[in-house]
């Protein structure tokens, strides 16, 4: 697929998807969906980490209500099943780990378009904003479902009935976030951790993911099995193997990945 909404970029095994509507804050339209949902799925066959990030001061707006004519007739109950949910789906089941770099605001669908990736690392002057019931609609793109799981119900509710600003910082303290990194080191911090996850054992990544995945509907005896299954396919790896040399030998390990 050739992208005019979002540039791609894939070195040294980091496959970089950038959303590239600056002058409308990355508002996400139906072709920047399909777009976002065919990059994630590119950088998961051919990098060992995807991160998704943004063009200019935001992040992203959320829905392009100036997309596709009035706002007001669009049958949003269709666009999320067959545009949002496609999209989400793609990073969720991404075979490598998924790193959002928000490097402005993130509102809306654009806000949890951030938070369904594996690791969420905000720029301080960052925000997230549950936008949704400033128009008479709730929280969508898997909002409902990871907001009360990341950062509970209380803090869940009061963010989307007060549709308040959540800042960097306070996404950070509140565990919606893995980490706010100050403006002017966070394009080199989060090249950083994508190169770390880069040269990592790829194919405990993508256990791991699995087994976190699994453990919200797992019984606790389901989840130990699985955690044996999954562990004794990683401990046929290479990688494995290479871990435990490298720690004998007191060495950095070199893991060949996927």
């Amino acid at each position: 697929m050739n992208y005019d909404t979002i540039q791609y970029d894939l070195t040294d095994d980091v496959a970089v998807v950038t959303l590239n509507r600056p002058e409308v804050m990355n508002a996400l339209s139906s072709q920047m969906r399909a777009e976002i949902t065919d990059a994630v799925r590119q950088g998961g066959r051919d990098g060992r980490v995807v991160v998704l990030t943004g063009t200019g001061g935001a992040f992203c707006s959320g829905q392009d209500l100036s997309d596709g004519g009035n706002a007001a007739n669009l049958d949003l109950e269709r666009t999320l099943r067959d545009e949002y949910v496609p999209m989400l789906r793609a990073i969720i089941d991404c075979p490598v780990p998924t790193i959002c770099a928000v490097n402005g605001a993130a509102a809306g669908a654009g806000a949890n378009l951030a938070l369904v990736a594996d690791v969420v690392i905000a720029t301080q002057s960052a925000f997230f904003l549950q936008a949704f019931t400033r128009i008479g609609l709730i929280p969508d793109a898997g909002g409902t479902w990871f907001l009360p799981r990341q950062m509970g119900l209380a803090k869940s509710m009061g963010a989307a009935l007060f549709a308040e600003k959540i800042t960097a910082q306070q996404a950070d303290d509140w565990g919606l976030i893995w980490e706010a990194v100050a403006d002017d080191a966070f394009e080199a911090h989060w090249k950083a951790r994508a190169a770390h996850l880069a040269k990592g054992p790829s194919e405990a990544y993508r256990h791991l993911k699995t087994a976190l995945w699994a453990s919200f509907d797992n019984t606790i005896d389901e989840q130990l099995a699985l955690e044996a299954r999954l562990q004794g396919s990683c401990g046929k790896t290479r990688d494995f193997k290479e871990g435990i040399m490298a720690f004998l030998e007191k060495r950095p390990a070199k893991y060949e990945g996927r």
